[in-house]
């Protein structure tokens, strides 16, 4: 092992719980067994994908500290954030950048031994993780309870039944027969590597939401949101570094912007809207150029055209209508186009003031300036 004796700490339920980490070690990847048919009970053959045989892969065990599902999915979510922080793996489990081994056993309550573990290799997402742990955990349970005995054996996850099946039994560690590999070198890492090494760490997840809740005024459940990947953290930095106010970063990241990188299977890595432009558009809207509502018209045409806030601005006549004159025929123009409303509002409804700053909104396309709608509308209306 190059590493030994770690931790991480996760957070349950909103309770912080340690989880120990018994040893990092090298390996290299083996074959991969693909069964045919739906399901492994009903495959009529086996084939071995020899594609990742040999390539390098980092095994870390913990300690059997883990006691739920949950518990296990929140251990890989973090570990999974913190590869990904250090650019060690992209973390797609999927594409098995990453997986898990599910080591799980039970206990009769108020007993301290161990039971009979069984290991389900391969487990490729945050949720079928999760499942795994649940169904062996109750299945082991079940069985015992039923008078059985759980044998030690490697298991193989099956997501369309939704659970655990047997492969082959599990050798006990001195059953592998390891003999040293004598083309191996040892590895020698000096205190001052380490030390080189810690101070060249980014800044992680953790920390990474302290300062936003502390320097930014985000809250908790935003800052942990935009902080899960390192890229979108990075892209709300490089935002506010651009001049714009956090909160206001924060939300159109969580918002429209958020929705057309999903939809287009991209990352805040890889936006079409540059941390510059989005900057640049909160900076109108801040200076009354242009509203909130004509903003979101003018982020999709970032996003289409590359071009900035600005120049779209310009290009599409989307100033802001600020003008008091100009603003006030056209809420009198509503105002005599809708009697009803009008009585309605004068009657004590306050709330069909609401359907008459949409239709001034309607006339102008958008460009009146919202506060001084409201101003207007109720000067008239009250007049």
């Amino acid at each position: 092992p190059i590493c030994l004796n770690g931790h991480l700490d996760i957070e349950v339920n909103g309770e912080t719980k340690r989880i120990g980490i018994t040893r990092i070690h090298m390996e290299e990847d083996a074959g991969k067994l693909v069964h045919s048919g739906n399901t492994i009970s009903d495959s009529k053959s086996s084939n071995i994908d020899y594609n990742r045989t040999g390539v390098p892969l980092l095994e870390i065990v913990s300690e059997q500290d883990i006691r739920s599902g949950a518990e296990a999915r929140a251990y890989v979510e973090k570990l999974r954030s913190i590869l990904q922080y250090l650019e060690v793996s992209d973390g797609r489990m999927e594409e098995g950048s990453l997986r898990g081994d599910c080591n799980v056993s039970v206990r009769l309550r108020g007993t301290t031994e161990f039971g009979t573990r069984t290991e389900t290799k391969n487990v490729n997402s945050l949720t079928a993780i999760q499942k795994v742990v649940e169904y062996e955990a109750l299945r082991q349970a079940k069985l015992i309870e039923a008078g059985g005995k759980v044998d030690q054996e490697t298991r193989t996850w099956d997501d369309a039944q939704g659970i655990t099946l047997g492969m082959r039994k599990k050798d006990e560690e001195n059953d592998y027969r390891y003999f040293p590999e004598p083309d191996l070198v040892p590895i020698v890492i000096t205190d001052e590597k380490i030390e080189e090494v810690r101070r060249a760490l980014p800044e992680l997840q953790d920390a990474k939401i302290e300062r936003f809740v502390s320097e930014y005024g985000l809250s908790r459940e935003d800052a942990t949101i935009l902080t899960v990947s390192r890229k979108t953290a990075d892209f709300l930095d490089a935002t506010v570094k651009a001049g714009a106010d956090p909160k206001t970063v924060a939300n159109w990241m969580l918002g429209d912007l958020s929705k057309m990188i999903n939809e287009s299977g991209l990352t805040f890595a890889e936006s079409k809207v540059s941390p510059e432009n989005l900057a640049g558009m909160i900076a109108l809207i801040d200076k009354g150029t242009i509203s909130g509502k004509i903003a979101k018209k003018v982020i999709v045409s970032m996003w289409e055209s590359g071009k900035d806030a600005d120049t779209i601005v310009k290009e599409e006549g989307l100033v802001q209508i600020t003008d008091t004159g100009a603003i006030e025929e056209i809420v009198k123009q509503v105002i005599a186009n809708n009697p009803q409303p009008v009585a309605d509002f004068k009657s004590g409804n306050g709330k069909a003031i609401g359907f008459l700053v949409g239709q001034v909104m309607k006339e102008s396309k958008g460009r009146a300036n919202p506060g001084m709608v409201n101003e207007l509308l109720k000067k008239f209306l009250n007049d």
